[in-house]
């Protein structure tokens, strides 16, 4: 095991009366577990951890209580406690404690031991629930290492289990303003994300130049990429702080933008670069676009640069007729670019996750042109040939199962999940779908090709 972090032996293995037994007094009878179970399930969504943690501190007292799910992209980490403690705690010290608690137990106990938490060894108990195709966590901080009792692990873990099921299915089937609030956290999310990954890419391509370079000796090489290399950390410090939020940038800035990333990348290649902005400097682009364009751009120099040996670089961006934004890329370097290389980095994905297109023509010894095409408005919508497209891989699992007239009971042993979630599925299936029977939805299932919908049987 890593070290920071140390399983207490023999911990979960208690099974007699511990040297703490007061929690019996408060869930030693089935109904008290359950009243205070409910207790929680009561609490709108927002103040249900915090509601938990009130609940349980009398089962396994504790300072903090840490949850991180997969479910919403908004708030996929929060925790309640005292400022200090859970101000210090991130979503990526939830992962990695998650990584190492797995396995230490067998499966649906909660683990306890020690951990790195906001700066320093804590003593915690850990539980994973099983939700859907993942596993959500919960982590209990502890004021003290003493060991808890078995029986009341045992009753931690089947309460949270309880709790996070029905939170995990209130967050699946949101409101569409929840839902919506969460989609745009992931966009901008993911938008930040790839900011970073070109920022740094440039930098470490920024840097690399003057210690490749043929024309500057020892000294005078170190002495400019440590000039860089301050200059693109300071950049990224700012870029933190930058609002991500924004959904659109004028056109100028945008490509300002792109050229201030792209001299870094060619200072001290003696390559001459020729800029030629967009003529409606004042117009709007969209973030995504503007950010995929200089993606793109950055990821076709990056190649250029390492395979052509171009003396002359020429950049253009130009909207067209048709409502799109052109970027043009074009080198008299040796023109052995492949057609498929802007594929490195994903950056053809991108690409074509906004709608747009790309070619890259070469010829030999005369240069390469690389030519990025972005739609400047949302795509039209098309229609929807299939109508299972709405439902979850779950959901579609339990729609097989239903076309091919297997009952609640038997889905649910067949998918390893209880009776009570089956039933839960359908009526979201029956409700996504637009259907008021589990024969309609097998129907569906059959005209959409499942490999169950050829027996249409179905079971009342």
């Amino acid at each position: 095991m890593d070290a920071g972090m140390e399983s207490h032996e023999g911990m979960d293995a208690v099974d007699g009366p511990g040297p703490d037994e007061a929690w019996r007094e408060h869930w030693g009878r089935p109904e008290d577990a359950l009243a205070r179970a409910v207790e929680v399930l009561r609490a709108p969504r927002p103040e249900v951890v915090p509601r938990l943690s009130a609940v349980v501190r009398t089962l396994v007292p504790h300072v903090a209580i840490a949850h991180l799910s997969g479910v919403c992209a908004y708030s996929p980490a929060n925790a309640h406690g005292p400022r200090e403690l859970v101000g210090g705690l991130s979503g990526l010290e939830l992962a990695r404690l998650a990584e190492r608690a797995a396995g230490t137990t067998s499966a649906g106990r909660p683990w306890q031991g020690e951990a790195e938490l906001a700066g320093r060894t804590r003593p915690v108990v850990v539980i994973a629930a099983p939700a859907d195709d993942k596993e959500v966590l919960l982590v209990l901080v502890r004021g003290d290492a003493a060991p808890v009792p078995a029986g009341a692990l045992a009753v931690l873990q089947q309460v949270c289990e309880l709790v996070i099921a029905h939170s995990e299915h209130r967050a699946t089937d949101a409101a569409p303003g929840q839902a919506m609030i969460s989609r745009t956290a992931a966009v901008t999310r993911a938008r930040t994300i790839a900011e970073f990954t070109g920022t740094h890419s440039a930098a470490l391509t920024a840097v690399l130049a003057p210690l490749r370079s043929a024309d500057l000796d020892d000294r005078a090489a170190r002495r400019a990429a440590t000039d860089l290399a301050v200059t693109a950390l300071l950049d990224l410090r700012r870029a933190a702080d930058l609002d991500r939020e924004l959904s659109e940038e004028p056109a100028d800035a945008a490509f300002a933008r792109l050229a201030r990333e792209l001299r870094p990348l060619l200072r001290h290649t003696g390559v001459r670069l020729d800029l030629a902005p967009p003529s409606d400097a004042t117009r709007s682009i969209p973030a995504d676009t503007a950010h995929t364009a200089r993606a793109a751009v950055q990821c076709a120099v990056m190649l250029m640069m390492e395979q052509e040996k171009p003396g002359r670089l020429h950049l253009s961006w130009q909207f067209t007729a048709d409502g799109a934004l052109r970027t043009v890329v074009r080198d008299d370097g040796l023109g052995v670019l492949a057609a498929d290389a802007l594929a490195v980095h994903r950056t053809a994905d991108r690409i074509t996750a906004l709608g747009g297109r790309y070619e890259v023509e070469s010829v030999p010894n005369w240069g390469t042109t690389v030519t990025v095409e972005l739609p400047l408005g949302m795509p039209s919508p098309t229609a929807v040939t299939d109508p299972l497209d709405g439902l979850q891989p779950r959901e579609l699992e339990v729609l097989d199962q239903l076309a091919q007239g297997r009952r609640n009971r038997d889905i649910a042993a067949e998918l390893h999940i209880s009776e009570s979630t089956v039933k839960f599925h359908v009526a979201n299936i029956l409700a996504k779908l637009g259907v008021g029977s589990r024969g309609e939805a097998a129907a569906l299932a059959h005209r959409a090709g499942m490999p169950g919908g050829a027996r249409l049987h179905v079971a009342s």
